[in-house]
């Protein structure tokens, strides 16, 4: 099914072609549902996850689940996936602890978007041993060991932006097992330590990375923080990583912003219930789009160039689930809310 929309759909304050974003992913999906960053370049699990969201926002439901379909014939024995696929080939062997377990976002997004549970039901066993392999690598201290290498050796780094997203799919996990009526073994359990490890233990979580503003927002965005302590990490860190009127640096001492890295801000805004926030950040980048309505994935500042110039699969689809959060186009638009979260609960 797709939606009845106009080349592009009007929203308040903004105008977002809901069409031209989700084509371009539709256009560079392959026929087996594996989607690649963008035509010639490599799939991995997380991004591919990202853009069958994108997928679901704009109606191409069939798409979506094609996509999900291609995961569950391509995982491994354990519950992983390879870090990266060139044409249904592995190109990195890597396995990938946040990687595998975004699955589960995607799929409690789709049945936002459809009530499908039959879908969710056949995508079980799949959820199920991807989430039992990532907290698999979960130290006792929380926060989960990013990665199993090629030679099967654990990296006992950990990511806080890893770790967090982690957080998120093992909340949505949890979701579908209850929305289905399946039992968990010890998943409640895990997700209590690694909220624990994010909040209170960064001395845990590779420091290096921190020059990434994703390690900025997405313990905001996966709804580890909340209330008061969002509010203030929005505060403390917001001139390290943001440039006015432009948007979001995908790492602090560069002058380059990104599309997707501004989304995910306006969804950790929104999540955290500054709609109004969101929506300035939001538009700073709502019109960083070519002629056919996809988002560039980058730009710098202040002389706009854009880099690079491919069109990026899942750049298209965190913005359409930023416009979602912030404007509803579909019933999923709440799945980073922590209002909807508590509520849920």
């Amino acid at each position: 099914m797709k939606f009845e929309t106009s080349t592009s759909r009007s929203l308040p304050d903004i105008s977002i072609s809901v069409d031209g974003a989700c084509k371009v992913i539709a256009e560079t999906q392959m026929p087996s549902g594996e989607i690649p960053w963008c035509e010639g370049q490599k799939t991995d699990p997380w991004d591919h996850v990202e853009a069958a969201m994108g997928l679901s926002i704009g109606g191409y439901l069939t798409r979506a689940q094609k996509a999900f379909e291609w995961l569950a014939r391509m995982q491994l024995d354990d519950g992983s996936w390879y870090a990266a696929y060139m044409q249904g080939k592995p190109e990195d062997k890597t396995r990938d602890a946040n990687m595998c377990a975004y699955i589960a976002v995607g799929l409690f997004h789709y049945y936002l978007v459809t009530g499908d549970v039959v879908f969710l039901k056949s995508m079980w066993k799949t959820v199920t041993a991807a989430i039992d392999f990532t907290l698999g690598l979960q130290s006792p201290e929380g926060e989960i060991h990013w990665a199993i290498s090629p030679e099967g050796r654990v990296d006992p780094m950990a990511l806080l932006t890893g770790s967090s997203s982690i957080y998120m799919s093992v909340k949505c996990a949890l979701a579908i097992a209850r929305i289905i009526g399946q039992p968990t073994s010890g998943w409640q359990q895990a997700l209590a330590k690694l909220g624990d490890a994010i909040r209170y233990k960064p001395h845990l979580f590779n420091i290096a990375k921190s020059r990434f503003s994703m390690d900025w927002f997405y313990p905001i965005l996966c709804g580890a923080l909340t209330g008061v302590d969002a509010r203030k990490r929005v505060d403390k860190y917001w001139k390290k990583y943001i440039i006015e009127e432009c948007g979001v640096r995908c790492v602090f001492d560069e002058p380059w912003v990104t599309i997707a890295e501004t989304s995910e801000l306006s969804l950790a805004l929104a999540a955290m219930g500054n709609l109004q926030l969101a929506k300035i950040v939001f538009g700073w980048i709502n019109d960083r789009t070519y002629e056919d309505g996809s988002y560039w994935c980058g730009f710098t500042c202040p002389d706009i160039i854009i880099w690079p110039e491919d069109k990026i699969t899942w750049t298209n689809a965190v913005a359409l689930m930023a416009a979602d959060a912030i404007y509803g186009l579909t019933p999923a638009g709440q799945i980073f809310s922590h209002q909807f979260w508590e509520s849920f609960a």
